[in-house]
Order: structure tokens, then C-alpha cells, then sequence
């Protein structure tokens, strides 16, 4: 399975097990989130020193219910506390990732 090139490549690739081994390890963070394996996706999240890094790892804080925690790892990202829905913002953070692959 290749790098998807929008964000409706990435909804299809989740009827998969798993994301391809391949991908950059944010992607992977971000799959493991949409298909609500929120351990799994932490575990990545936590391990990512950049501020997409931060970025998911405040989002993943966030669906957890942990705005304490979310607002200190969108600090981190330089990014404002999210006020979308939980799955507009993981879209919105999908894109950015396949704009933007590093």
C-alpha cells in the first residue's frame, strides 16, 4: 500500500489491519487514531520529536478528554487549541501530513 494522495486514499486504506510499514511514522500515528486504536496511535505520537509530532499528540489528548494535557502539546506544535470536531481535525491533520511528508 502506497502513501495516499488525499485524505480519501487515506479513509480507504483503513479497511487494511494495519498501514503499510512504509509510511512516515506520523501517518501512521494519524491511522491508528481514525480507526480508534488510541494506544497505538499515542504510543507513535509520544516518540515524534516535531512540532506535527505535538501536534497529534495534542489532538490524541484531546479525544481523550484531556484538555489540560491537548493544550500543552498544541503549545508545543505552535498551534491553537482545536475547536473542530474530533473528525474535522483529524482530517484537517491528515492533509497536512500528505502536503507536507517529512
Amino acid at each position: 500500500m502506497s502513501i495516499p494522495t488525499s485524505y480519501e486514499d487515506f479513509e480507504r486504506t483503513l479497511q487494511g489491519p494495519e498501514p503499510t510499514v512504509h509510511w512516515p511514522e506520523s501517518l501512521k500515528a494519524l491511522w491508528w487514531a481514525a480507526k480508534g486504536v488510541w494506544e497505538r496511535s499515542h504510543d507513535i505520537a509520544q516518540d515524534l520529536p516535531t512540532k506535527t509530532g505535538s501536534w497529534i499528540h495534542g489532538y490524541l489528548h484531546r479525544v481523550e478528554g484531556d484538555q489540560w494535557n491537548a493544550r500543552y502539546w498544541y503549545d508545543r506544535a505552535n498551534r491553537p487549541f482545536s475547536k473542530l470536531s474530533h473528525e474535522e481535525e483529524l482530517k484537517k491533520i491528515v492533509s497536512w501530513v500528505l502536503e507536507n511528508p517529512k
